[in-house]
């Protein structure tokens, strides 16, 4: 286990205040043993052009899921966490509705993370998989 699953979302959505994860809608909803989930609509501010959820607001909702659970298992009186990279394949298109964020940790090392992100639109499909790397940065 390495998320406490006592862990209080509301002090995860509050740390977003005033930001782009605030702007975007993106809502953190589970805590897991071993993953973190988050929401994001997809409207007028996630959509491209076309109507589609545009692949810049997955990426985003990927690394806010990497990043805030990259800072969760690392001593923060000592740590922070940066990221250095971030890939995404996007899958499947979603037009409305909302998608969902699963994050879970592929290698947590002393100096750096890997955590891989699948989104799922509301019908549970995978639309989009990410895989972020964090640095772990001394304080």
């Amino acid at each position: 286990m390495i998320f406490d699953k006592n862990l209080d979302l509301d002090f995860l959505n509050d740390r977003n205040r005033d930001s782009m994860v605030e702007y975007l809608g993106i809502k953190f909803t589970k805590v897991g043993d071993e993953h973190l989930e988050a929401t994001m609509p997809v409207n007028e501010k996630t959509k491209q052009p076309l109507g589609l959820l545009h692949g810049g607001a997955n990426v985003v909702l990927a690394e806010t899921l990497g990043s805030i659970a990259a800072s969760l298992v690392v001593d923060r009186e000592k740590f922070y966490c940066v990221g250095l990279e971030i890939n995404a394949n996007h899958i499947k298109s979603v037009r409305e509705g909302l998608v969902r964020g699963v994050v879970k940790p592929v290698h947590l090392g002393k100096r750096t993370h890997v955590w891989q992100i699948h989104i799922y639109n509301q019908e549970n499909q995978l639309t989009c998989i990410s895989r972020i790397t964090m640095a772990v940065m001394s304080k």
